[in-house]
């Protein structure tokens, strides 16, 4: 009896493990196995190759040369996956003007400094993505000189300056860490008593603003005001965001994001509000699956204001979650809906700031095609797309994104919109640098890594003659105004937007 069982259970494990070899040669280079990276190119080709030649010659069942074919094109469906990744990479290696035009909306990670110096110095790129795996065996002082290098090879190319991107909210999330002091998060400015929590959370602000720009870090992926979740949920387990958001209250999310908007500012640090439409209902976590938020917009005003609150402040940008909400667009995450940004953000709420996606390596769109999200996220009106955790998913993305510029799917007079928001974003316009000659530097971004901390752009201030949202906030919560969200929703420093929709 057993040795019936073996008989027909060995042949079943073999076919389970060549189907397993075939599902990752088919999606060879996924985000999922970026661990196995070094060697699963040469991996699937030795198993393919020595496994199927050792089963062809030996075979002694009636499925052992069944097996061999199969193993043998587990070997050739690999390198058919690699050459078309070579092709495509070479492709956006030439960089032609569509790459290039496309190219500089694209925030990338990398393994090494040296790998994207020349995406940096052809203006493939608009910016990268700093995290631990590139600082960890760096000091401040060879990862700020290894910045200001990209940044003098941008000088030189006529390009403008790139985008050093950072995730550094404090808490669970701390990417620098331990080359920066990691802060506790946010929320823990709640349980302190001294000084007002606008001014603990300025403080808090200037400190971590201070360490980001002295590695020559120009925009931070902070502060987190999606709102605390109810209850647990159970399916995060990546996202966390439960422990890392500032609160539940709106209001209370509103003011502590503010104050640390004009500290991180006050370095010359941009901060990005992130992640719309909010993660606070969502039940499923987006690193690995589809989410989905059924609410109407009306009943999401809540979440929505401190996004509307602060979104219109110059030196903040928005980071788009991917989260499809199904009663705009049921069928694309918000990330790359245009229903969402051109039509509820920039139409509705009159929202012109900068607009960046969450990671296109997660599973929640990755599993649509990378480079068709890209492009579907230009199309709609994007300004930024991130490509951080695989850095050789950038170069599907862009390939993509081109192929879909080319079909006339990506409107050219919507990326020179888009342009035109990132030269004023990241301080590269001709005004822009006309009035930071001048003295206001409200507009700057990228600032010299080698400036000494005092001289680095002041921008503590968005805009001249804002009132204090701290104690706008303060007012409104003694008075118990129950229509005190929608009134906030409408105020912006400076400029005022519809309030929230329905």
């Amino acid at each position: 009896m057993r040795r019936l069982i073996l008989r027909w259970l060995r042949p079943g494990l073999a076919w389970a493990v060549v189907a397993g070899l075939l599902f990752l040669a088919w999606h060879l280079k996924h985000p999922l196995t970026y661990s196995l990276r070094p060697g699963e190119t040469p991996l699937l080709l030795g198993l393919g190759l020595c496994g199927g030649r050792w089963l062809w010659r030996g075979r002694k069942r009636p499925g052992d040369g069944l097996l061999a074919i199969a193993l043998l094109a587990v070997a050739g469906l690999t390198l058919v996956r690699q050459l078309e990744f070579m092709a495509t990479r070479a492709e956006v290696l030439a960089a032609d003007v569509d790459m290039r035009l496309l190219g500089g909306h694209f925030i990338v990670g990398f393994e090494r400094f040296a790998e994207i110096e020349p995406l940096a110095e052809r203006g493939l790129i608009g910016g990268i993505y700093l995290t631990r795996r590139n600082v960890r065996h760096s000091s401040p002082g060879q990862v700020a000189g290894e910045i200001a290098r990209l940044q003098q090879l941008r000088q030189q190319a006529g390009l403008p300056p790139l985008i050093i991107a950072a995730d550094k909210e404090g808490g669970s999330v701390a990417h620098l860490s331990p080359m920066l002091a990691n802060l506790p998060p946010l929320a823990s400015l709640l349980e302190r008593e001294s000084g007002s929590l606008h001014q603990r959370a300025r403080r808090y602000g200037e400190e971590q603003g201070a360490g980001l720009a002295r590695l020559g870090i120009n925009l931070n992926f902070g502060p987190v005001v999606d709102l605390r979740p109810e209850r647990p949920i159970i399916d995060d387990k990546l996202t966390n965001i439960g422990a890392r958001a500032i609160a539940a209250d709106p209001l209370l999310v509103s003011e502590v994001a503010d104050g640390y908007i004009a500290g991180l500012t006050s370095s010359g640090v941009r901060a990005t509000l992130k992640h719309f439409p909010g993660l606070g209902r969502v039940r499923q976590d987006t690193h690995l699956k589809a989410a989905r938020l059924a609410e109407t917009p009306a009943e999401l005003a809540a979440d929505w204001l401190p996004f509307r609150a602060l979104g219109g402040q110059p030196a903040t940008a928005i980071m788009l979650g991917h989260v499809t909400l199904d009663r705009l667009d049921p069928r694309h995450a918000a990330s790359h809906s245009a229903a969402v940004v051109d039509g509820l953000l920039r139409r509705d709420w009159g929202y012109d700031g900068i607009l960046i996606t969450d990671d296109l390596n997660m599973g929640a769109v990755y599993q649509h095609g990378i480079g068709r999200v890209a492009g579907e996220a230009l199309a709609a009106g994007v300004d930024l797309v991130l490509v951080a955790y695989d850095p050789e998913q950038y170069f599907r993305a862009l390939h993509g994104a081109v192929q879909a510029l080319h079909r006339g799917e990506i409107p050219r007079h919507r990326l020179h919109a888009s342009q035109l928001r990132l030269e004023t974003f990241a301080g590269a316009s001709p005004a822009s640098r006309q009035a930071g000659a001048a003295g206001n530097s409200s507009d700057k971004i990228a600032i010299p890594v080698s400036c000494p901390l005092h001289d680095a752009p002041v921008d503590s201030r968005p805009v001249a003659g804002k009132p204090a949202f701290a104690r706008q906030f303060r007012r409104r919560r003694q008075r118990r105004n129950p229509k005190r969200l929608h009134r906030l929703a409408g105020r912006r420093a400076g400029r005022h937007l519809l309030l929230p929709v329905g």
